[in-house]
């Protein structure tokens, strides 16, 4: 779904962590903007090899982009599929990984899919044309945030990792470089993002909202990211190769966030017309695909389907002979394509003139008229299980076969009606004894 890119025109809001995650109705694309690629492009191109790779047996010095792809690659809940396609297509892992650290700071949650079969009604269908041009299916958002809390060290997998900004920072003093995951530490410094504010950022900017769509220049958000990465996974007492002039002059403040104007913010995060038409594209294949769920395309679907209706039916047999066979009809009436009845009056738009009030009836004398009618007939009990087992309450009265009990029927519901109609003082006729005699 095309939408216009956002045009601050008031000081940027910064958004609380509550309302960090993204928020889009099923089949809406994300764009560039919402996943902010620019920011996303500048974090993971960055050549600057100073981070301590976290692989076993291999001391090196990485850029973020391997660090971080090497950290879901090793991750203990990464599948052997996703591995395969990671080490086959270099560029899908870096797709991949940008996908993941938006789940790892929370910008995605984990409500969201990002492949259209998706049957799951907790979770909603989201194309990312910008992140998904080497292949559509990133999996969905709670497996790969499964994969990132398994994305621990070889020392973390039988203890608990840090869950403070402090512990993290204790353990770099004592020399334990990588302190924690880079997965682990971001999720720890997205925890913390509030508490580290006056620390490192001038206010009301904090951790999280480098993530937002907010008026700070992207490449100047992946600089102030990359310095707290360094920061916290190589140690505060190294040089920071990240820092620039105004955060040497402040020691432990990131580098200067420069403020975008409202023409150089709309340079940013430009969706081209090609992502614009595979996310209209994705969203028609989801469409398609969910009428054919709802009409029982799926044979898995429609397989589960008859089998709890048949056991519904067969509960309500055995509670009531009256429900099972309505319970049957039903079952019959949808293997046909049957439309909905409804009735219809044809006097519809007619005034009629108000009933007059009804007449006070002797109860002596309408218990003497109405006894020859009464005289040896069924109980009430056998004339509702007679109805019960013959008029099927389903179908339109008008298209019952009518028999003459249930003719009678109809007759004193007529008689009853008339004698409140009538005048005080007048009596309707009787309808015709024609009533069988009990048996």
């Amino acid at each position: 779904m095309d939408r216009l890119p956002h045009q601050p025109t008031a000081p940027p809001q910064y958004v609380s962590r509550k309302t960090l995650a993204i928020k889009r109705v099923d089949s809406e694309t994300l764009t560039r903007e919402d996943v902010q690629y620019d920011l996303l492009y500048y974090i993971f191109t960055d050549q600057s090899r100073v981070f301590t790779d976290e692989t076993p047996g291999k001391p090196s010095r990485v850029n973020f982009c391997d660090l971080y792809v090497n950290a879901l690659y090793n991750s203990t809940k990464c599948s052997k599929v996703m591995r395969d396609k990671m080490h086959e297509t270099p560029a899908f892992a870096v797709e991949f990984a940008k996908i993941s650290l938006l789940t790892n700071v929370g910008r995605i949650n984990t409500t969201m899919a990002f492949f259209p079969e998706m049957k799951t009604a907790l979770r909603s269908y989201h194309p990312v044309p910008s992140l998904q041009k080497t292949d559509g299916n990133v999996q969905d958002a709670p497996r790969i945030k499964n994969c990132l809390k398994a994305a621990l060290l070889p020392s973390e997998q039988k203890t608990a990792p840090p869950s403070t900004p402090a512990d993290i920072l204790a353990r770099v003093t004592n020399n334990h470089v990588p302190p924690t995951s880079i997965v682990n530490l971001i999720f720890v410094l997205t925890n913390y993002s509030t508490a580290l504010s006056p620390t490192h950022f001038d206010p009301p900017v904090e951790f999280v909202d480098l993530f937002l769509p907010i008026n700070i220049s992207s490449a100047a958000r992946a600089r102030a990211f990359l310095w707290m990465i360094f920061h916290y996974h190589e140690g505060p007492q190294l040089p920071n190769p990240f820092a620039d002039d105004y955060s040497r002059r402040r020691p432990g403040k990131v580098p200067w966030l420069h403020r975008l104007s409202p023409e150089e913010y709309r340079k940013e995060n430009i969706d081209p017309p090609e992502e614009i038409e595979w996310g209209k594209k994705m969203a028609a294949q989801r469409s398609l695909f969910l009428q054919e769920l709802v009409s029982g395309g799926d044979p898995s679907r429609r397989s589960r389907v008859t089998s709890s209706s048949s056991t519904s039916h067969d509960a309500a047999a055995e509670a009531s002979a009256r429900r099972s066979r309505t319970q049957q009809y039903y079952t019959q009436e949808n293997s046909k394509t049957a439309t909905f009845h409804h009735y219809i009056p044809t006097d519809r738009g007619k005034t009629r003139p108000p009933p007059p009030p009804p007449s006070a009836v002797n109860a002596s004398a309408r218990t003497r008229e109405a006894a020859p009618v009464h005289r040896q007939e069924w109980s009430m009990l056998q004339q509702a299980w007679h109805k019960v087992q013959t008029v099927d309450p389903l179908v339109d009265s008008d298209d019952e076969g009518v028999d003459e009990l249930t003719r009678l029927d109809y007759q004193r519901r007529l008689y009853v009606l008339d004698s409140l109609r009538r005048p005080r003082g007048q009596t309707p006729a009787l309808p015709h004894d024609n009533y069988p005699r009990s048996r």
